[in-house]
């Protein structure tokens, strides 16, 4: 391909998408290159401070429970208080709770405040998910998420070289060093990000009825399913990095070979992540899961049959490319999944799929790697990733046509729009019950067919 098809290319990639959404991306970005205590945790505790290996584990199991609750709280912020507030709610609290972790001194005091930090670091994802599902047009989000997605991996794999250079020097240096740069996001959220929520008149609260609840959320059969299903991906995305690196250690290799093996990850996420997504992004999304669940289960399948160090190397790259499909195509089907008032909740409960399975996933891998080997861990993931495929193409066999967002009912009224940028999708979604944001902040609202019973709704998706 020559350099001009390449930059006619990468122009496409970007083309469309309304200023918000940049502030935004740029939002992500500047957070993900701060993410020093997730990374190094462990590290921190057994080499710096000579805590136990189980002390450490225990850590990183409270961080993960904050998440868990942080999802569906900050889900309820996000509906109620709006996504700005959120945003600027959960980075200043993670600033200042990632600062205070750095000079904690008594096991019980790191503990209680890591706890902290995995509700705090999380509680933004909602409403940074929802402010995108807003302001992006419908057929852009697939691509929408896939460049925020691309600019998590991106952060994250910068951050990871520097903060390993920086923990050399000093690990208080990495917590403040987080600090900072998250103070950094909650100011471009506050200087360049307006509230996006939808905000609904009189006549369209008495037509719409009451707003959504969680308890709604749990009664919609359908997106429950798409939760479940992300749930079981989740168990397998997650090995790669609990379970992978066991696996390679019992079979001599150093900390220095899984960390070759698994940078193939990132840098495939970079390199391929936004020309896969132009491919894929106006396909049939039932297709893409389903292929993607496969690839992701029997890529790490395939690690029971691995043996040279270029062996795990090619399992990484499959599920990988599982990743790259997976991620936007799901997120883009949350956000085709839920109505527009109720997305903070929504993605809440999407997002807490993810934190259950980063509790669940180190006691599975632990517990058939201990008791059973290595080889029935990967033979599981092969049974995940088919029992997911054949949840997919199941959930979605009465999805209509065409890629997420596209139109499920007859709807009335139109998309308002800022300076003809990505409007909200009020007329859209499928359970939508009113007015829209439109980019930039400016809003008009669509009036759709009205709400639909929980468990019957037509359909009209994360962290990272």
């Amino acid at each position: 391909m020559s350099v001009g098809r390449l930059r006619q290319a990468a122009r496409e990639s970007v083309a469309g998408l309304p200023s918000a959404f940049w502030w935004l991306w740029a939002s992500t970005l500047v957070n993900r290159l701060g993410a020093f205590v997730a990374t190094f945790m462990t590290l921190y505790l057994t080499l710096d401070r000579g805590y136990s290996a189980s002390f450490a584990g225990l850590v990183v199991a409270l961080h993960g429970l904050g998440g868990v609750v942080s999802s569906l709280v900050a889900g309820v912020m996000t509906d109620r208080l709006g996504r700005r507030p959120t945003m600027l709610a959960a980075n200043v609290s993670t600033a200042f709770s990632v600062a205070l972790l750095g000079f904690m001194e008594h096991p019980a005091a790191i503990a209680a405040v890591a706890l902290l930090v995995g509700m705090t670091s999380n509680a933004s994802r909602p409403a940074v998910s929802a402010m995108m599902a807003d302001i992006v047009r419908p057929e852009d989000r697939v691509r929408a998420f896939a460049l925020n997605y691309w600019a998590i991996n991106l952060g994250f794999a910068i951050s990871s070289a520097v903060a390993g250079l920086v923990a050399e020097y000093s690990y208080l240096a990495g917590f403040l060093g987080e600090a900072a740069l998250t103070l950094v996001c909650a100011v471009l959220v506050f200087a360049k990000l307006p509230e996006s929520r939808p905000v609904r008149d009189a006549a369209q609260e008495e037509a719409a009825g009451p707003e959504t609840r969680l308890g709604d959320v749990l009664r919609d059969g359908r997106f429950m399913g798409v939760v479940g299903l992300s749930f079981l991906i989740s168990l397998i995305f997650t090995q790669g990095s609990v379970g992978l690196p066991v696996a390679m250690g019992a079979a001599g290799f150093s900390p220095g070979d899984y960390g070759l093996v698994v940078a193939v990850n990132g840098v495939l996420i970079v390199a391929l992540q936004i020309p896969v997504t132009r491919f894929i992004e106006h396909r049939d999304p039932q297709k893409l899961l389903v292929v993607s669940a496969l690839l992701a289960g029997y890529g790490f399948a395939m690690t029971a049959f691995a043996g040279p160090l270029w062996a795990y190397a090619l399992t990484v790259t499959v599920w990988t490319l599982a990743e790259i499909v997976n991620s936007p195509t799901q997120m883009g089907l949350v956000a085709r999944l839920s109505p527009v008032h109720g997305r903070g909740r929504y993605q809440g409960m999407y997002t807490m799929s993810w934190a259950v399975a980063a509790l669940v996933a180190p006691l599975m891998a632990g517990f058939v790697i201990d008791h059973l080997g290595a080889a029935w861990l990967w033979g599981a993931t092969g049974v995940l990733g088919t029992v997911a495929a054949l949840g997919y193409w199941l959930l979605m066999r009465s999805l209509p046509e065409g890629g997420p967002g596209a139109p499920v009912a007859p709807v009335a009224g139109s998309r308002a729009g800022s300076g003809g940028s990505a409007g909200s999708d009020a007329g859209s979604d499928a359970g939508s019950d009113g007015s829209a944001a439109g980019s930039g902040g400016s809003s008009g609202s669509a009036t759709a067919a009205g709400p639909v019973p929980a468990g019957a709704r037509p359909v009209a998706a994360a962290e990272a």
